[in-house]
């Protein structure tokens, strides 16, 4: 029997070095080791990439081309693929029992398209394919990015293709996986994403309720710049694609292109609703308009180009200009005194530098990672509260404004108290009751006499203290079914209610 089982191994052996030969194939540069109690492999260098300048070479032609000059991959490595190149990545499966799956995970939700090549039995090749270009229902497994299942033997090695399009560059550091791995590593995010969502969620809903309750245009602003701020971070996470429009390729393409152009968009505006923009200069708020207008025609002019190159030019240039000058205006008018700017700043910090890992990825500078896809999203989590905080704040001053100015034939703005229209009219109804129910009630009048003096011998600040502190004890002293009133600059007024005695008054 042990002759047996060692000529069954030798065979298959040789039946696999066959089809490498057949296939013009050879083991990649370096072995992978599937550790069960691992769970989690990066590539690193133990594959070989190769960027095909034509982009229309199939698995065929690159595994039985042995000229092609292949080199070691790595985590940092940044491919520019903007040319309509193909970049192909070669790795082996070592022998893994078959007791639980493995993938092969690309964490990059923006890739334009991977397919994932390995041979069969009979010689084959067996192609699956995941990406924006492709519909979601067509993923080997639908996920925010694509995740490739693998093909792994428990008796030889398995040498697989990694072919990847895309419009611009690929840096994303490939990884492999079992089951349990990708499900605890899921719940983690999934539960990061659902606070970061919910929070997003909570401060929509409040500004709703403010913008309806209070009628405050900041509120409405501050809505819809929340709104789109959380469809560009769930194109960019992927939650779009995999729950919104996944089935939608030609949409699913573009939109991490065009969503953050309207989140910016409506954004400045917010910033420049917050500082009074119009009210400082009109010529910069209809400036601002009208740069908020432009993201529509822009996102238009993206969808119908075919460059994306010039696309990704476009989208940077807008969203850094527009950044720029809405940070701008906000200092200037944190330079002219504008009591929220400063605080608005210290909000927009945490957002200003998380935007710089992602544009720094798009620009090629760095490759994909964790903050280079939820960066932001942890910068806004600590921008929103500080936003809604200072709109709250900003809402009860200018409520507070508005009751002044509408209480002003009622109300002195100085103290606070009723003026002396409304002091005659509570005395008239205090005259009436007093003799329909047969009770003493009494008015008292104060007059400050040295006025004069004290503004003599101090200055006029000290006389105006000195009225203010006037009516303060005649509020501290009156009780709440008593009325004080300001009659002239100089005179008060008290309705005490009766009963009374002479004694008591």
């Amino acid at each position: 029997m042990g002759w047996i089982a060692r000529g069954r191994q030798l065979a298959a052996a040789l039946l696999f070095l066959a089809s490498l030969l057949a296939g013009g194939t050879a083991l990649a540069r370096g072995a992978l080791n599937f550790d069960e109690n691992r769970r989690h492999q990066m590539l690193q260098d133990a594959g070989d990439a190769w960027v095909d300048p034509t982009g229309k070479l199939g698995v065929e032609d690159v595994a039985g081309n042995a000229s092609i000059r292949w080199h070691a991959t790595g985590d940092d490595n940044i491919y520019r693929l903007d040319k309509g190149e193909a970049l192909w990545v070669r790795f082996t499966v070592p022998v893994t029992p078959n007791t639980e799956r493995w993938y092969l995970e690309v964490p990059y939700p923006g890739v334009d398209r991977v397919t994932l090549f390995v041979q069969g039995s009979d010689g084959r090749w067996i192609s699956r394919s995941a990406g924006d270009n492709v519909a979601l229902s067509d993923w080997p497994f639908p996920h925010r990015h694509p995740i490739m299942p693998l093909v792994v033997s428990p008796n030889t090695p398995r040498v697989h293709y990694l072919r990847v399009q895309n419009g611009t560059i690929f840096g994303a550091p490939l990884q492999f996986v079992n089951d349990s791995y990708l499900a605890r590593h899921e719940q983690g995010v999934s539960l990061a994403l659902g606070i970061y969502f919910g929070l997003v969620v909570l401060t929509v809903m409040l500004s709703a309720a403010g913008a309806i309750t209070l009628k405050d245009h900041g509120y409405t602003l501050y809505a819809f710049s929340c709104i789109f701020v959380a469809l560009t971070q769930a194109t960019m996470t992927g939650l779009a694609g995999l729950h919104l429009w996944g089935e939608w390729p030609w949409f699913n393409n573009v939109a991490p292109q065009i969503v953050p152009l309207f989140g910016v968009a409506s954004l400045q505006l917010f910033f420049a609703e917050l500082v009074s923009l119009r009210e400082r200069s009109r010529k910069l708020f209809r400036g601002m308009q009208v740069a908020a207008a432009m993201s529509l025609p822009l996102a238009i002019y993206i969808m119908i180009t075919p460059d994306v190159m010039q696309r990704l030019l476009i989208i940077v240039a807008y969203i850094m200009a527009f950044t720029v000058v809405g940070l701008s205006i906000v200092v200037w008018a944190a330079s002219r005194g504008d009591r929220y700017a400063p605080w608005l700043l210290l909000g927009s910090s945490p957002v200003a530098i998380g935007a710089l890992f992602p544009m720094a990825r798009a620009a090629g500078l760095i490759p994909i990672s964790f903050w280079t896809t939820h960066g932001m999203q942890v910068a806004i989590a600590l921008e929103l509260p500080i936003l809604l905080i200072v709109l709250v704040i900003r809402s009860q001053h200018r409520r507070e404004h508005q009751r002044r100015i509408q209480g002003l034939d009622r109300i002195d703005p100085a103290t606070g108290l009723i003026n002396a229209a409304v002091f005659h009219e509570r005395l008239v109804r205090l005259i009436a009751r007093s003799q329909r129910l047969k009770f003493r009630s009494a008015m008292l009048l104060v007059d400050i006499g040295n006025i004069e003096q004290i503004r003599r011998q101090f200055d006029s600040d000290s006389a105006r203290e000195l009225t203010l502190r006037v009516a303060g004890r005649l509020l501290s002293v009156a009780r709440e079914i008593d009325t004080v009133a300001r009659l002239s600059e100089h005179r008060f007024g008290i309705l005490l209610e009766g009963p009374l005695h002479a004694d008591e008054v």
